[in-house]
């Protein structure tokens, strides 16, 4: 039997990079994915891609309205949420003297409330159900800062600490909560000739494939996962491990 058979998982940022490859493992693995995404071309193209049952909704992460829209579509289309993956997330190098309060705004709705508002959203659809996942995608970044970072970092600690608090105050439900932290993974953003000098602090010395960080998404999203909360899986070839 399939790891994910018979859970419905959404998965925001899904049109293309790691996101995409979180649903496409979740997929195949039984599940039936909503695909989220302000980028409906790359969306609709993911889901011809996956196949199966999947589905792409157009969806804004830092709305509460688009929040509760969308989960009202997907449980009509697929029942009950089981499965939360909080991807969607923006990161560029800014340093603090050029960064500008509009810009950290925008660190803040996308990469931070948009996680509170996924959280908020799913509760009481995995309450229904009896039982949930939530996985949130923070980074290397919310272990250990790096220069040119403090919109970035600020977000992504905060998404790790968030995990852990939102673990406490689900246990109830049974519904579990952690965090997944990659370093240098190869995506449209991150290629080994654009990353430079970083690849010297990565102790296996290569950059990260998308699909070693969803397999660790997987894991946590299934139930071999059942007696982990509250927790952060580093995915960094040992990047936050020391020099």
């Amino acid at each position: 039997m399939k790891r994910m058979n018979g859970k419905t998982a959404i998965v925001t940022g899904a049109a293309k990079g790691m996101g995409l490859c979180h649903a496409r493992m979740l997929a195949a693995e039984g599940a039936s994915v909503a695909l989220t995404d302000i980028d409906s071309e790359g969306g609709e193209a993911a889901v011809r891609d996956i196949g199966g049952a999947t589905k792409f909704y157009r969806h804004d992460v830092s709305s509460a309205e688009s929040w509760d829209l969308l989960v009202q579509q997907v449980e009509k289309d697929f029942g009950p949420v089981s499965v939360l993956v909080n991807n969607a997330g923006i990161g560029y190098p800014v340093p603090v003297e050029k960064l500008d309060e509009a810009q950290y705004r925008r660190f803040f709705e996308i990469n931070e409330l948009g996680c509170f508002l996924g959280i908020k959203a799913v509760l009481d659809s995995m309450r229904n159900a009896r039982s949930g996942s939530i996985v949130n995608i923070s980074s290397a970044c919310g272990i250990q800062a790096l220069d040119e970072t403090i919109a970035y970092t600020a977000t992504k600690f905060a998404v790790r600490g968030m995990t852990k608090a939102a673990a406490l105050d689900l246990a109830k439900y049974n519904i579990r909560v952690n965090s997944v932290h990659p370093a240098l993974t190869r995506t449209d953003m991150c290629r080994p000739e654009t990353v430079g000098d970083l690849l010297d602090s990565v102790p296996l010395r290569r950059i990260g494939e998308p699909e070693e960080v969803s397999s660790v998404v997987l894991f946590l999203a299934s139930d071999e996962s059942s007696y982990c909360t509250g927790a952060e899986f580093v995915v960094d070839g040992g990047f936050t491990a020391g020099h």
